[in-house]
């Protein structure tokens, strides 16, 4: 598959969702924010760049905390919904574009902070992504990953529930392989961090894909050995799990690539 052609299933998968995905209670989970503003680490002079920002969660979020802020996705649809996020908080210090990950649109050190949340399981080659990130975040600057991050006895399993779930999904990474990018891009660690993000399927697929994952868990959950990593249970609202969420943070230095 091409990136373009690649690029087109996430623009399709999420125009379809862009108003319930923005509309989901565990994106805006408080435990879950908190931790990621901590680890971003704000100051009131800082200009953040939040990359795939979605319906714009995480950037208003972040807005309060800094000087500026600007979201970019390749969603139209998405941005929509992140400027009505924005309309509604009533935040003057937010900018919006609309543009592809691996290929910002703005000057290299530009930036204070940069973020994306939930979007590396959908690139292709999230180094090129991270390196892009690096590239426009000052010296000294922040660079902040989140994203699911299922164990390596997991991983396929994990993947393969996504890929039903979301067709946008590539693969998610470990923890270690996302810190091992970071070391790859010269990147110094600065936090590293996690948080399970507690969901219930019937909210998080459509009705066309639940025959089969409602299977797949329901085997899962048959064979009491957790084989996708994700505590999934039946319970009367249906099947509730979590996703294993990892929060990893980097301050670019000078020379890195």
């Amino acid at each position: 598959m091409t990136v373009a052609t690649h690029n087109q299933r996430i623009v399709n998968q999420f125009t379809r969702w862009a108003k319930p995905f923005s509309e989901l209670s565990i994106h805006s989970e408080a435990d879950a924010m908190s931790r990621t503003l901590r680890a971003c680490a704000l100051t009131p002079d800082a200009d953040v760049l939040d990359v795939a920002c979605g319906p714009g969660i995480l950037a208003c979020a972040q807005a309060p905390h800094a000087r500026a802020v600007t979201g970019i996705d390749i969603t139209p649809a998405m941005i929509e919904q992140a400027r009505a996020r924005q309309a509604a908080a009533g935040l003057e210090n937010v900018a919006w574009r609309i543009g592809d990950a691996t290929a910002l649109p703005f000057e290299s050190g530009g930036f204070d902070r940069v973020t994306t949340r939930y979007s590396f399981h959908h690139m292709p080659d999230p180094a090129v992504t991270l390196a892009e990130m690096a590239r426009v975040c000052r010296s000294g600057g922040r660079i902040v990953v989140i994203d699911a991050t299922p164990s390596p006895e997991t991983q396929a399993a994990y993947d393969a529930m996504e890929q039903l779930r979301d067709p946008s999904h590539t693969n998610a990474l470990t923890l270690e392989q996302l810190r091992e990018l970071g070391r790859e891009a010269g990147l110094r660690e600065l936090v590293v961090d996690g948080y399970r993000l507690e969901a219930e399927l019937s909210t998080l697929a459509d009705t066309a894909d639940m025959t089969v994952l409602a299977a797949m868990f329901d085997a899962d959950i048959a064979s009491g050995q957790d084989r996708i990593g994700v505590g999934a249970r039946r319970t009367h609202a249906g099947v509730q799990f979590y996703f294993p969420v990892s929060i990893v943070a980097w301050e670019r230095l000078d020379g890195a690539r």
